[in-house]
């Protein structure tokens, strides 16, 4: 038994970007995204075969609380500063609806948090688990901190380079590929990753530590705050530059591991069951999108995928 959580906004670039906009309505509306997205439903349920599958949604993809301790956290993708909009291809955005409108008639659940992002919807669903295995299905490195043994096993199911080169990633292969302990390779990547920083995300990081040198420092001090603690101390386990390093950096590092943690208690609240519907929940619906948008070969095999789950 297995619950799939997916990251659907990284879903849905990735399809929108790896598919020509020549795919279109009759209308001339580009559904390559909406395409990409219900293939790569097909290929989720044909090959994971999961019995609990959520498309976890941003409520807000830049959560004030993170703005408030770091302004910078991806300040470089916003469009609109008044509405806190994201910048987005104008081809993308009406997509986004057809793609909630398709998982609607399919009948498969979407979640979302008001004032946090998908992210945090699957830290806390995750979190949530007891009884079933935990697949998180994403192009977004980020998530690597949710890989975990118990109470239930968590792991990443990694398609930054396409579902045809899908990585599947739990403690050990997270530990291996960054070189932090596997027991808790999950919080060390964290704390990794705010120490080494991403620009992609507006994470300075701390200057002149790189990913292998955060590695090491998680694995000898635990954590960001226990790491920052014995630099302020002059722990002599820290050559001294490292040390003028890391407190230099302290307004950052005191804030960045709240920004980079996702948020396992965001009020997470699920459209509908989780379970993966035995059969197309509206069907007549679905024939409705499907020839309004010029989806047929992709709704097929996704209906076919859900068949073939059942």
């Amino acid at each position: 038994m297995t619950l799939a959580l997916l990251d659907s906004a990284s879903l849905y670039f990735r399809s929108f970007y790896a598919l020509p906009e020549s795919m279109t309505a009759p209308d001339g509306t580009p559904v390559n995204a909406v395409r990409g997205f219900a293939d790569t439903l097909a290929r989720i349920l044909t090959d994971r075969r999961p019995s609990r599958l959520v498309a976890c949604l941003d409520a807000d993809w830049r959560p004030q609380f993170r703005v408030d301790l770091l302004p910078s956290y991806k300040a470089h993708r916003v469009a609109d500063e008044a509405a806190n909009a994201e910048e987005v291809p104008d081809t993308l955005t009406p997509q986004v609806p057809i793609i909630l409108d398709l998982l609607a008639a399919v009948g498969l659940a979407t979640a979302e948090a008001p004032g946090y992002e998908a992210d945090d919807v699957i830290g806390a669903l995750t979190a949530r688990e007891k009884s079933d295995a935990v697949e998180v299905i994403t192009g977004d490195r980020d998530l690597f901190q949710l890989v975990r043994t118990t109470p239930t096993p968590a792991s990443v199911i990694y398609v930054g380079k396409g579902w045809a080169k899908a990585e599947v990633l739990g403690p050990a292969e997270v530990a291996e590929r960054y070189g932090v302990p596997v027991d808790g390779a999950g919080p060390a990547y964290a704390a990794m990753a705010a120490l080494r920083g991403d620009p992609s995300d507006g994470l300075p990081g701390v200057a002149g530590i790189g990913e292998k040198t955060a590695a090491k420092l998680i694995t000898q001090f635990g954590s960001v705050q226990e790491l920052l603690a014995a630099a302020k101390s002059g722990n002599k386990d820290l050559p001294l530059k490292m040390r003028l390093k890391l407190t230099a950096a302290e307004d950052y590092l005191t804030v960045a591991p709240t920004v980079v943690e996702v948020a396992v208690d965001a009020p997470v609240t699920l459209s509908g069951s989780d379970a993966v519907p035995p059969a197309v929940r509206d069907p007549e619906r679905l024939e409705e999108l499907t020839n309004r948008w010029n989806l047929g070969g992709s709704v097929k095999r996704l209906v076919a995928a859900l068949e073939a789950v059942r």
